[in-house]
């Protein structure tokens, strides 16, 4: 699996990346939300340089104009509920793709143990289109392994491109581990060395589900 760190880079990404973390900024939830957006739209421009595309003829008021055209079919997938704003980033970029979601959720049983569930999943047919899953950050990996993992049930992407703002090292390693293989690339803005035994990140950003659409049960 390839890892691409946006943040290692200055550019736009750092100061999105710092307001989404800033406890005092994250009191504006829609400015929240505005910023796991533009985080998405970010990825998704660094995206579309590795996708494929053809020359198609363009009709001007003055004549015809060569155009370099997206040729790759996309689907983009997310985790409910907090990787929709980084999901509506990418479709701002990517507006003619289709679109998948999976409702993963976190359940506990004795001794505080945690499993996770999907509980619901729509998706397209995937076979030979590149699959994007995004969400708003990567603690364990548990999450995102049992999505992709559910994702292609649906046909075998021809490569998947798995996004991530904020990220956890164990995170990371997991994916590594469990995503070897050439066709997967993990694209994140920054990766946090602490995840606790209840797989909150530190740094971190805090609770981005409840950030971004108010507290929940």
């Amino acid at each position: 699996m390839k890892i691409i760190t946006l943040g290692a880079t200055d550019s736009l990404l750092g100061p999105y990346l710092a307001q989404i973390r800033d406890k005092s900024a994250q009191k504006d939830s829609m400015r929240f939300r505005r910023n796991l957006e533009r985080i998405g739209e970010i990825f998704g421009y660094e995206i579309s340089k590795t996708l494929s595309y053809k020359t198609v003829e363009t009709e001007t008021p003055l004549g015809i104009a060569q155009s370099r055209v997206l040729d790759t079919p996309l689907v983009l997938a997310t985790i409910l509920r907090a990787g929709l704003p980084v999901h509506q980033g990418l479709l701002n970029c990517f507006d003619g793709a289709q679109n998948a979601f999976v409702a993963a959720y976190r359940k506990y049983g004795k001794g505080n143990e945690c499993d996770m569930e999907i509980e619901y999943q729509s998706c397209p047919p995937l076979e030979g289109k590149t699959l994007v899953i995004a969400d708003a950050m990567l603690a364990s990996g548990a999450s995102m392994l049992m999505t992709y993992e559910s994702l292609v049930g649906n046909g075998e992407p021809a490569h998947t491109h798995i996004v991530c703002p904020v990220a956890s090292r164990d995170g990371v390693e997991n994916l590594s581990k469990n995503l070897p293989h050439k066709r997967v690339t993990l694209w994140v803005g920054a990766i946090d060395e602490e995840l606790t035994n209840h797989s909150y990140i530190v740094p971190g950003l805090g609770d981005a589900g409840d950030l971004a659409y108010g507290a929940k049960n």
